[in-house]
This record gives structure tokens, C-alpha cells and sequence, in this order.
């Protein structure tokens, strides 16, 4: 009796603690939060929104840690994630850089079908921006007058070599059939930053990387590269509405390292979808001209992934590698 007695005091004890050791995965140290890009742009923006978020909310345990790796046009966040493989305290905010590096440069070593999808964002949205001071241009037409007149001496600044922004110019020469000098930066803020101080010329700056010298008056856009106007600027045709057969985005999707555990997998997923239906999230989507519909996840985003690494390998050869890297 006193066995069973006994049994039974140790099967209770069990019941009261399995739970406990079930409980559901969550972070046991800070998350590091990498972003492929620097200060500033619409990637550091978003990911420092995001963490902002996560941290108001009180929706993780332990922190997570904004970490800006641009260097090689994203080639440095993309090694390290790599070599990251496994590790369940690691998640990377992307942009189409996260296709375009690997595809140029090939010896980087990394697949990002092998990398761990956890949440689309939003597809962000491009425009063609100059600064206000340049009152002779008004439209399209007078922009692309002023670039074939000035030739090579017009300078376009974007984020990097070989990302979205030199691959956005690169289809822009070939549809105006003009050429211009691209300058490279390290992130979409201080392209910004040296549009209004008239360090170049023009930039396709995401949104929310203009946003703040938009409403100053510092700089305006010309043009929107989305199937239809942004609610954000109603005034602001899209390139097809004037017979440019361009359109563009830029995906900010929220990605591991390969071979996350399932369990930290779902954990994150959950996490960022609570952030994606929040009023916060879905507002700033409408302020700064983001489309945010659905979070797209699991396999879907898998195979989104898979469809825009091959989309962009297209685009890179129809415009050529030269063309978007300057060199």
C-alpha cells in the first residue's frame, strides 16, 4: 500500500510538472535581429519598428537585437546567416537583395531556398524621386529630358550594387534608353539624405525612406512603379498609366537560418503575425505606401522564394549583370 501510495504521489507530481517541461518553444537569450542593409532605409526602418513593437507588446521573453550588416550589398548578413545554420535565436529582415547578391555573386555560397521562411511583411513599393529644388522638372517626360541632356553627369544614387535599386535603374535605361552614373550607398536613408543636400541627382527610394523629406518639401516624386496609385500619393501616376511598361516591389519578408527547429519556427511565425494584424503594423503600411494584404508563411512563402530567386535571374539577364553592378 505504501508502494502504491508512493507510485501514485510521483505519477501525480509527474502530471503536474509534464506540462512545464512541454511548454512551447520560446527564446532563452536576445534574438538577433539581422538586417541586410544600413541605417536608415526602409529595411532598418521596418525592422526597428518591428522590435519596437515586440518590445511594447511585451511578446517575447527576451529581447531582440537590431543588427545592420550591409556590407557587400547584403552579402555579408547572407554569409552569416548561412553559417548561422541551425540556430534558433537568429532571424534576418530581407529585401530583394536577398535574390539578387547570391545570383551576382555567385562564389558567395548560399542558397536562400535553404533559409528558413517565417513571415512576408509587406511588399514595399518604389518611386522616382528629385529634389525640389529642380523646379524644370515636373513629369516623367521633363525628367527623362533632363537625363539624356546632362548624359553620364547625371547621378542617380540607390542602396548598393547589384540590389534592387541599380536593378530599377538598370530596366529605367533600357525602357528611356539613356545612360546614367549609378553611385552606390550603404543604405536607402543616406540616399536620401544626399538627394535633398543635391549630392546626386535623382533616386528610386523606397516610401518610407523619403517620407520624412516629402512632407518637409525637400524632395518629389515623379512617378510610382505599382500597378495603381498608392493611397499614400493619389497624385502620383504609376509608369504604366503613362506607357512604361515598368513595375516593381521589393519584399520584406522575416527569414531563419537553415535547419531552425520546427518549434522555434512556429514560435516566430505566430510572433510576426501578431505584429502584421496590429493597428500599428497596418498603419504604417498605409502611411508610407507599403501593400500589406496577408502575411504570407510557411511553404507559400517557401515557394515565393523559390519564383522570385527565378524571376530575378531572368530580369538579371535581360539587363545585364554589367548594368546593374556599374561595372
Amino acid at each position: 500500500m505504501t508502494l502504491l501510495k508512493t507510485l501514485t504521489a510521483s505519477a501525480a507530481a509527474l502530471a503536474l510538472t509534464a506540462p512545464a517541461a512541454l511548454a512551447e518553444w520560446q527564446p532563452r537569450k536576445p534574438v538577433e535581429f539581422i538586417i541586410m542593409a544600413g541605417t536608415g532605409g526602409g529595411a532598418d526602418q521596418i525592422a526597428r519598428l518591428l522590435q519596437g513593437l515586440i518590445e511594447k507588446k511585451d511578446l517575447s521573453p527576451r529581447p531582440f537585437i537590431p543588427i545592420n550588416k550591409p556590407g557587400g550589398s547584403g552579402a555579408e548578413a547572407l554569409r552569416y546567416m548561412q553559417d548561422k545554420a541551425g540556430d534558433n535565436h537568429t532571424v534576418m529582415m530581407t529585401l530583394n537583395s536577398f535574390y539578387t547578391t547570391p545570383i551576382i555573386q555567385e562564389d558567395l555560397g548560399v542558397d536562400v531556398t535553404q533559409f528558413t521562411p517565417i513571415g512576408l511583411m509587406a511588399m514595399d513599393t518604389f518611386l522616382l524621386w528629385v529634389n525640389t529644388d529642380r523646379e524644370d522638372i515636373t513629369d516623367l517626360d521633363s525628367y527623362v529630358g533632363a537625363v539624356k541632356e546632362a548624359g553620364l553627369d547625371w547621378k542617380v544614387g540607390g542602396t548598393g550594387s547589384g540590389q534592387e535599386d541599380s536593378v530599377l535603374t538598370a530596366m529605367m535605361e533600357a525602357a528611356f534608353e539613356y545612360d546614367v552614373t549609378y553611385i552606390p550607398f550603404p543604405g536607402g536613408g543616406t540616399v536620401a539624405k544626399n538627394l535633398v543636400g543635391n549630392q546626386i541627382d535623382s533616386t528610386v527610394n523606397n516610401p518610407s525612406e523619403q517620407m520624412e523629406f516629402f512632407r518637409a518639401g525637400n524632395s518629389k516624386p515623379l512617378v510610382q512603379f505599382t500597378g495603381e496609385r498608392m493611397a499614400a500619393f493619389p497624385d502620383t501616376p504609376t509608369a504604366k498609366e503613362l506607357g512604361v511598361d515598368i513595375e516593381y516591389y521589393m519584399q520584406r519578408s522575416v527569414n531563419g537560418p537553415p535547419g531552425m527547429d520546427p518549434e522555434a519556427v512556429e514560435w516566430y511565425t505566430n510572433l510576426f503575425q501578431e505584429l502584421f494584424d496590429s493597428q500599428e503594423w497596418q498603419d504604417f503600411c498605409t502611411s508610407d505606401g507599403l501593400t500589406c494584404e496577408a502575411m504570407m508563411k510557411g511553404d507559400d512563402l517557401a515557394n515565393f522564394h523559390a519564383t522570385q530567386k527565378d524571376a530575378h535571374v531572368k530580369l538579371i539577364e535581360q539587363v545585364g549583370a554589367d548594368a546593374i553592378t556599374g561595372e
